[in-house]
């Protein structure tokens, strides 16, 4: 498993997990990602528990994992939190943040000494050693309860499944070439995102933000340009599609 810094101030820093080679063939490759601050961190959608070894054997070389006082979780999805209960054990007093409406399916995960706040659908922010970060609405895109975090210092939107690519694990971490990226993404998204209305509502709220880089869970991140490459894209593209070419 690579880990990457992708952003770095004397306040605080961006890094990256993922590209894990030893994953088993049929596991979906997912993107962690992790903000450090000056004594305390913040851990985003942490992975499936068959990622929890390797994650934390990468974590360890970057931070002590007491500082690990912050968890977020998009959604409920098992690529993302499956392992919540390894990191129950290991981080025990952590806070979980995640939409307010999945409480319940995330506690199957096991969460025993973790504490769970649940963030309320119109968003909320943090302050962590002084930087503030925004939960940013994302509902239904893919999940009927699902945040973005912005960090406006760095100028980063950590995007969840928005923006994700399904490509093999070598591929670089940076979009490259953004006409050509879209065939790993568009499929994704015809599927996976339901509602045009949700899309168009998140798109408007983005739009409003500074960001130079979006971090989506799976795949590439987009950087510069390529991220209003992606809201123009996303925008004209019809979701919840991908069932009128499926024979019944």
């Amino acid at each position: 498993m690579i880990s990457n810094k992708i952003f770095d101030t004397h306040s605080h820093q961006w890094f990256l997990f993922g590209r894990d080679n030893s994953k088993p063939e049929r596991i979906i490759d997912t993107n962690q990602y992790l903000i450090k601050t000056r004594s305390n961190a913040l851990l985003m959608d942490p992975g499936g528990i068959e990622l929890f070894a390797p994650m934390l054997a990468s974590l360890v070389k970057e931070l002590p994992l007491e500082q690990i006082t912050h968890i977020f979780a998009s959604h409920q999805d098992p690529d993302i939190i499956s392992s919540l209960g390894l990191w129950d054990k290991t981080v025990p007093d952590a806070t979980l943040y995640s939409p307010k409406i999945w409480e319940g399916f995330l506690r199957h995960f096991g969460m025993e000494h973790i504490r769970f706040k649940g963030i309320a659908d119109q968003g909320e922010s943090i302050v962590i050693d002084g930087l503030q970060l925004d939960f940013i609405p994302a509902h239904y895109l893919h999940s009927s309860g699902n945040f973005n975090v912005y960090d406006a210092q760095a100028k980063i939107l950590m995007s969840g499944d928005i923006g994700a690519a399904l490509e093999n694990v070598d591929a670089p971490i940076f979009v490259e070439d953004f006409d050509h990226h879209i065939q790993f993404m568009e499929g994704f998204h015809k599927r996976w995102m339901p509602s045009n209305r949700a899309k168009n509502d998140w798109i408007a709220r983005v739009r409003q933000l500074d960001i130079d880089m979006m971090c989506p869970q799976h795949g590439r991140i987009f950087k510069g340009d390529d991220v209003k490459r992606f809201l123009d894209w996303f925008e004209a593209l019809e979701v919840g599609s991908a069932c009128h070419q499926i024979a019944i």
